[in-house]
């Protein structure tokens, strides 16, 4: 089977965090660097996806904060400056739902993720270059990846939710 390949458009494409803060409050973010490709045959067969992230570009737009998470509490940026990911399996669910597998690798640990994706549609722009678009969507245990950082408040409740939503927007140009 011919496949085509698609690589990531960085430049229209986002890496997107959301984790709980104090139970009641919400800490957002994003990777402003970032690449990757897929290859696929007709219809998505037999894709293969790969994306890699710049764990230093890491954006919550407070800077004390992003030195915090870029430090060996969390990320370990200086030891693990790549978060990469590596799919597995591409399954359509229904409609223009599919449902995405791989192996993520994360301050320097390997998991298995599954995550959410919605195919946006396919276009050829002015330039006459064919793009195609997805959102992918999922959540991952950050203890999983052994960054336990947290303190405990009153009632027991932890200052850093232990899940973090991941939220990435994809445009890729079809290679030539």
């Amino acid at each position: 089977m011919k496949k085509s390949k698609w690589i990531i458009d960085s430049a229209h494409s986002s890496v997107q965090f959301r984790i709980t803060y104090l139970v009641i409050a919400s800490i957002r973010g994003s990777f402003n660097t970032f690449n990757g490709f897929a290859e696929w045959g007709e219809h998505f067969k037999e894709a293969s996806i790969q994306f890699n992230i710049d764990a230093n570009s890491i954006n919550t737009n407070v800077e004390e904060r992003d030195k915090h998470l870029k430090s060996a509490d969390f990320f370990d940026t200086a030891q693990y400056p790549t978060i990469s990911f590596k799919s597995t399996s591409f399954k359509k669910i229904k409609g223009e739902k599919f449902r995405l597998e791989g192996h993520l690798t994360m301050h320097g640990h390997t998991k298995l993720v599954e995550l959410q994706v919605e195919y946006n549609g396919k276009i050829i722009d002015p330039q006459g270059q064919e793009k195609i678009s997805f959102e992918v969507a999922g959540k991952v245990s950050r203890w999983e990846f052994d960054m336990k950082y947290n303190s405990v408040l009153e009632a027991n409740s932890l200052l850093i939710d232990e899940d973090i939503d991941i939220s990435i927007q994809l445009l890729l140009n079809k290679e030539q």
